[in-house]
């Protein structure tokens, strides 16, 4: 088996009501042969995420051969598209983290474009957390990449929560008409639905991410394991696509 990278995981503690330390993270991620991890900043108790965006960077620069970084921003304040640009170049992130749903947007806004048209100069991804009734459903991720085809945009559980009924045919289409957007595998009940997608439209398109500690991440790096597929998609879920996406777009940029 290769390179298994974690496409998305917090660290630190979050308003949210969950807590993650690094070292914990890192006793977790050798027990289970883990060998990268890419952290996305949680959302803080003082709503600051600048600070959160310096402590990625920090533990990233400190375990270089373990962890990548996202950055985080809210499309709302008016300082975005500076903190998004000091991610990507001051910082050295390799992409960005929205939360329409902790930040109280809508993924298909145009404020959003503002975000990524910095995020299509330095051809970053941008995981979006995805499934969220009104906010960030899998359509409105869709429009959003039919606005911007050049940058990769992430859906996170598989594209919808539930993953089922409409909402799974929604996350189904999104994938099918975008090339530009893929998923991670985060909280998705239905294997099939993961197994179907890596066979019938492209295992490039599934990332291994254990939205580690909301998830856990024993569970989640073994579904894709017992997964019934092909070895080579295998190992191109749970590493080298994640570690494709993100180290293009910082040599590019």
């Amino acid at each position: 088996m290769g390179m298994v990278m974690d496409a998305h995981v917090h660290v630190g503690q979050s308003l949210q009501g969950f807590e993650q330390s690094v070292d914990g993270l890192l006793g977790s991620m050798d027990r289970l042969a883990i060998n990268k991890a890419v952290l996305c900043p949680v959302r803080p108790m003082d709503y600051a995420y600048p600070p959160q965006n310096e402590f990625v960077a920090q533990t990233v620069d400190r375990h270089r051969d373990r962890f990548e970084g996202l950055g985080r921003v809210d499309p709302r304040r008016p300082d975005c598209e500076e903190e998004s640009e000091r991610c990507l170049s001051d910082l050295g992130l390799r992409g960005l983290y929205l939360h329409p749903w902790e930040d109280a947007f809508c993924v298909a806004d145009p404020m959003v474009d503002r975000v990524m048209n910095i995020c299509g100069r330095y051809r970053a991804p941008v995981v979006v957390a995805t499934g969220y009734p009104w906010v960030s459903e899998a359509p409105q991720v869709a429009e959003l990449a039919r606005r911007f085809p050049n940058v990769p945009i992430i859906m996170t559980n598989g594209g919808q929560i539930n993953i089922s009924g409409l909402g799974q045919r929604d996350a189904w289409l999104a994938l099918e008409q975008h090339p530009n957007i893929f998923i991670t595998t985060a909280g998705v009940y239905r294997e099939d639905f993961l197994e179907e997608v890596m066979t019938r439209i492209s295992p490039r398109r599934v990332l291994f991410g254990s939205l580690s500690p909301l998830y856990d991440q024993d569970y989640e790096v073994h579904r894709v394991r017992w997964a019934h597929v092909p070895e080579r998609m295998k190992e191109a879920v749970l590493g080298g696509n994640t570690h494709e996406l993100f180290r293009v777009s910082r040599e590019e940029a």
